[in-house]
């Protein structure tokens, strides 16, 4: 038996797996079918809010793509390689969500700054997943934290220009990421990782509609 590369990882029964490929399957279709929707009916938008479509749709996949890929892949130096990408993938989706809402913003010099804040931290996460894997695994979640509600200090800019019900639904979305946390350091609790990714699943939904309203509403 290959030992279990992955710090802190307890095994996960079947019952558990099961779960937690129902939540992945169920992210990974709906997304698939959304995003394609969405974008069929967005081109009426302009190139360059489509393209941050695009972009937002690529990170959101990936992100549920490469988190079923690292947990039901067996322990294995495998394993560890594509918890690198998973944990990465991460970062990518935060700054890709923020993308679409960006474009929205009138002034050009505060969607720039927000822009290199949320990809500039993105591209550091990344870079420290990639280099030091393994390794401030709690900062990482503080920063994935930080760089999730960094947009709050716009909210008055947002509010000026996005509709209130994609203002509320990234904000809830928000706050079932935030609130997913606990869960994810709970490793003893039964159906752990399910739930988390339940919390993640729950809060992607949110901010997919929420963004989906600026395109189709």
């Amino acid at each position: 038996m290959v030992a279990n590369p992955i710090p802190h990882q307890r095994p996960y029964g079947r019952d558990e797996l099961l779960a937690d490929a129902i939540i992945h399957g169920g992210g990974i279709i709906a997304a698939l079918a959304g995003g394609a929707y969405v974008l069929a009916h967005a081109q009426h938008t302009g190139g360059g809010k489509v393209a941050a479509l695009v972009l937002y749709l690529v990170a959101l996949v990936s992100m549920l793509g490469f988190s079923a890929a690292y947990n039901f892949t067996p322990a294995s130096p495998a394993k560890w390689i594509l918890r690198r990408f998973d944990h990465s993938a991460i970062y990518i989706m935060i700054a890709g969500t923020y993308t679409p809402l960006l474009m929205q913003l009138p002034s050009a010099a505060l969607a720039s700054a927000l822009a290199a804040i949320v990809w500039g931290g993105a591209l550091a996460g990344v870079i420290m997943k990639v280099l030091l894997p393994g390794r401030f695994d709690n900062l990482a979640i503080g920063i994935y934290l930080a760089l999730g509600w960094v947009g709050i200090f716009a909210a008055k800019s947002f509010l000026g220009v996005l509709p209130l019900i994609t203002m509320v639904l990234i904000a809830v979305g928000g706050f079932f990421y935030s609130a997913g946390v606990p869960f994810y350091l709970w490793e003893r609790l039964k159906y752990q990782n399910a739930i988390w990714h339940a919390f993640v699943v729950t809060a992607a939904a949110c901010q997919f509609t929420g963004i989906a309203w600026l395109y189709l509403g």
